[in-house]
Formats: structure tokens, sequence, C-alpha cells
């Protein structure tokens, strides 16, 4: 089937009760699993069956409305999910090597982001840090981290703000790396923050502050 994309991921909007899990996605079509049934194709403006709507699919998301209002169901990743009045949660699937990854934004630049239990802290590659609008060599502060390699330079900051899925942290400390990999890992100055529990392979992510 030409131009599907496959993943796993479970989601439900903050206002919605249903379990909305995006399988796959094709022009104007989505694989979706609804409260965990089995994966079916939809066509965009198609109703589902908890009587939400598909309303618009890209190559790796799928947005869905209910009463009115409208969330993102995103390929590899739990966008947020919340009974009303509860503190609402976030499941991530892991990828082929078991690590898990998570969409958000960086002072508002989108971002993909790999969960690091053993970072202290969010580590961002030099490049992106000067994309995103860091000036990390005059507001920063230089230390040294321990790697593989042995010691590595890096810069500490505050981050202004971080979005994981839909959840939000403001003043985050995070290293700037010149020489690290290229790939945002998203550490404990965020992690700490989120109770983490994993089963049958997925971790569910519940914001504690």
């Amino acid at each position: 089937m030409r131009g599907l994309f496959l993943a796993a991921l479970l989601a439900a909007a903050p206002f919605a009760q249903a379990e909305v899990a995006l399988v796959g996605a094709m022009k104007e079509k989505a694989l979706l699993s609804v409260n965990g049934g089995p994966p079916r194709t939809f066509a965009v403006g198609a109703s589902l069956p908890d009587g939400s709507k598909l309303v618009a699919v890209t190559s790796s998301s799928a947005t869905i409305e209910e009463k009115g209002q409208r969330y993102t169901v995103r390929l590899g990743e739990f966008a947020a999910a919340s009974a009303p009045g509860g503190g609402g949660s976030m499941v991530l699937s892991p990828d082929s090597n078991g690590h898990y990854s998570v969409a958000g934004e960086i002072n508002g630049f989108p971002v993909n982001m790999l969960l690091d239990t053993g970072a202290s802290l969010v580590a961002i590659p030099a490049p992106l840090a000067r994309k995103f609008g860091i000036d990390y060599r005059t507001k920063g502060r230089r230390a040294f981290t321990q790697t593989a390699a042995g010691l590595a330079e890096v810069w500490i900051v505050k981050l202004d703000r971080i979005r994981v899925g839909e959840f939000e942290f403001a003043n985050v400390e995070a290293t700037i790396n010149e020489a690290g990999l290229p790939v945002i890992l998203l550490g404990n100055s965020v992690l700490k923050r989120l109770d983490m529990k994993t089963e049958s392979g997925m971790l569910t992510l519940t914001k504690r502050f």
C-alpha cells in the first residue's frame, strides 16, 4: 500500500474518553484503532465508532474532532490523555531498538526527543541550539561532562519553555553539546517531573508538577 507509514501509538484528547491509535497514514485516509478495537481504514470526513470525526491526515498524524474540539494523534507518540478533571497521561511505544521518542517543542520550535534516564539534563546539539536562537556561549555556563570518549565541553542554559507531547514545562535546565550526538536527549531535568510506568512494552508518562 503506497504511502503507508506504520507505527503504534495510543491517544485520547484531554476532553475525550475514547482512545484512538494511529496505526498508519496515507493520502486522505488513516488506519485507526478506536478503544482497542481492530485497525480500520477511515477516509477524511468519516465518523469513528466513538462518534468523533476524522478531519485531516498527514504522513505522520491524524486530526480528530469531537464535540466541536480537535486534537492530533501522531505516529509513534501518544499526544495527551485525561478524563475531565484528570491529570493527563501520555503513552509511548518503543522503536525497533527499544527506545522511546516523543515529539514536542523547544522555545516554540518543533522537535523530536529521545528519552534518556541516564542524562541529568535535556541535551541539545549545538547546531539545533543555534537554530532555536539559544545564545549558549554568551548566556550559558561552561561545564564538562563525562562521555565514553572522555570529558566533553558543554554549556548549561535555561530553556524558556519545552513541550513534551501536550505537557509544558518552563525554565528547564539543558546542556548544549558541540561534539555530542546529533539527537536531542530528554533527560532528568524534565523526566523528574513525570511519573513513568512500563507495561507490555508501552511507557506511560504522567505529569507530576
